[in-house]
């Protein structure tokens, strides 16, 4: 776990100033929040947010938080689900005292349901669900009631306890609200609180057989937990009237306030559920933990740390809005958080094999080389040089431009922790593609030797041939190009037709023979290329896989 001086949690926001005030008015003796995920698909970029704000001001005024999953769509639920979620909270840096699902309140929802009923606050209506959505209106025209509407309570509950007891098939009935159908807000609109599933639930099994509506349900749990802040999105803001409504008209003992904050946007990213679970359906992805998903899986697969996700959450604030966050704002944070901790070390992504033709065949020598330059405490190690090497086959080009400091015709160039070497013959294949470069060394240039005889402008990486190991590497792109389709989760757009089809590209290459027993999650910066992570999925102890994490340079500017 982290402390959370470590990120400053402690930093100003509204929902901050809300609590203190409850706090100190005697509204409140407590703080209990909550993080209540839908077990209906991963959780990505944006409920790492509301993790945060959940867990991080719980913590700060010494309450606690609730995982609570909301489980009550059996249709879309999974435990798969439910294992992933945990696992992302506690990746996070985040415990909960007691797991909790709604499932666990159903016996006391359908009583409280029972009470609506009771009160006439609530009917069963046949109408089905293109009729519901016919009578309920728009935004400018009122709704009308259901012929169904009036039912004695009598009827009421007779027909609500069939259908509890499973003789009515899906769809035919509903139990809806009675409210308003002229109300101004659309959720007021008689709202439908349970409807029949004849589906085996992932916790509850075949107990049930009608569920309540998550807009119905969400507002008993807090309650039953004694939430003090429920904290959502600024999208859940039309719903908390009819939050209120249902904590008062069924006569909750604790009433929970409902907050509501800007949701968390990142250009070129897919935040909709529905969209990502598009992908995996459609396997245009290596399931919800591929590296270009924003899922918190993807995220720690391609090797982004917890620590940079709450620096990077916490320097976006709490606030009502919900603009665009660049998202060379996140990869800022995981360079930050990298720089002092990953060796630095060489790999060759696309190689061009070098022999250098002066050096003697039968010789090898180890040559030392610093860890990370920035954090002296990781020490230095030794890495193998011998006559044939390989270095990358961008940094080589027979016609060059003016300012181009690499290998060419007759050029000198510096090798990484090594010798100078100059090109002095290009080998060809059949078909003029080059495949191979003869040059030769100097003896005296050796790094670290104090050579002061002359200077060159270009130093490359490279790796031995003869120990090297076979290596491959992921390298990614934006999944969606269209930034405007990625935030646009409505369903008139395909989004598909804006999938970068270059998002994934795998090359293999060759690594130092020092990274030969690399384990899945050791972070590294490959000189030139950026950060990389040992793939947990695919990389194995003959042929590690390396993803990408970030390039090594940022456009994003922070301002402190």
């Amino acid at each position: 776990m982290f402390r959370k001086a470590d990120i400053g949690l402690e930093q100003s926001n509204f929902i901050r100033t809300i609590i203190k005030e409850d706090l100190e008015t005697g509204k409140r003796d407590k703080v209990i929040t909550r993080f209540p995920p839908e077990p209906n698909g991963y959780l990505h970029i944006g409920h790492a947010k509301s993790i945060i704000i959940n867990f991080g001001l719980a913590d700060d005024f010494n309450g606690k938080t609730h995982l609570r999953f909301d489980d009550t769509n059996p249709l879309k639920e999974d435990q798969e689900y439910v294992d992933a979620i945990k696992e992302d909270v506690k990746w996070l840096g985040y415990d909960w005292e007691e797991l909790r699902f709604a499932s666990n309140y159903f016996d006391e929802m359908y009583e409280r349901a029972v009470l609506l009923i009771k009160k006439g606050k609530a009917y069963v209506d046949d109408l089905s669900q293109e009729e519901i959505r016919e009578y309920r209106g728009t935004l400018t025209e009122p709704g009308k009631e259901s012929p169904y509407r009036n039912r004695s309570v009598e009827e009421n509950l007779d027909l609500f306890e069939r259908m509890r007891n499973g003789e009515f098939e899906n769809g035919s009935k509903v139990l809806r609200a009675k409210i308003d159908m002229s109300s101004p807000n659309l959720n007021l609109r008689d709202p439908v609180i349970y409807r029949i599933s004849h589906t085996t639930h992932h916790n509850t099994g075949d107990t049930w057989c009608i569920y309540p509506m998550y807009a119905f349900a969400h507002p008993l749990e807090d309650a039953i937990e004694d939430v003090t802040h429920s904290l959502c999105t600024t999208e859940f803001e039309d719903q908390r009237p009819l939050y209120n409504w249902i904590v008062e008209e069924c006569e909750m003992e604790s009433k929970p306030q409902q907050i509501e904050f800007g949701r968390l946007n990142i250009t070129n990213t897919v935040m909709s559920k529905r969209k990502l679970k598009q992908l995996v359906d459609e396997k245009i992805v290596d399931g919800w933990d591929d590296p270009r998903m924003p899922t918190i899986s993807g995220l720690r697969r391609k090797g982004f740390t917890p620590g940079a996700i709450r620096e990077f959450v916490q320097e976006t604030g709490v606030s009502k809005g919900s603009g665009a966050v660049d998202e060379a704002m996140l990869e800022h944070y995981v360079r930050e958080d990298l720089k002092l901790t990953s060796p630095r070390t060489m790999g060759i992504l696309r190689p061009l094999k070098v022999v250098i033709t002066n050096y003697p065949e039968d010789q090898s020598e180890l040559l030392d080389a610093e860890n990370n330059p920035e954090n002296e405490e990781m020490g230095t190690r030794k890495i193998p040089f011998s006559r044939e090497i390989y270095v990358e086959q961008d940094d080589f080009m027979e016609n060059p431009p003016k300012k181009y400091f690499r290998l060419f015709p007759d050029n000198e160039v510096r090798l990484k922790h090594a010798y100078f070497i100059k090109c002095n013959d290009v080998i060809k294949d059949e078909e003029g593609n080059v495949i191979e470069l003869h040059c030769t060394y100097d003896i005296e240039t050796k790094s670290g030797s104090g050579f002061t005889g002359r200077k060159v402008k270009g130093t490359l990486h490279w790796v031995d041939a003869k120990s090297a190991i076979p290596a491959e590497f992921r390298l990614y792109e934006p999944l969606v190009l269209d930034e405007q389709m990625a935030e646009d989760d409505s369903e008139e757009k395909d989004f598909l037709d804006h999938i970068n089809p270059n998002s994934l590209e795998i090359v293999q290459g060759f690594i130092e023979p020092n990274m030969k027993d690399v384990k899945p999650h050791d972070k590294f910066q490959f000189f030139r290329h950026g950060y990389f992570n040992v793939d947990p999925k695919y990389s194995t102890s003959e042929k590690p896989v390396f993803n990408r994490i970030v390039s090594l340079k940022s456009s994003f500017k922070i301002n402190k």
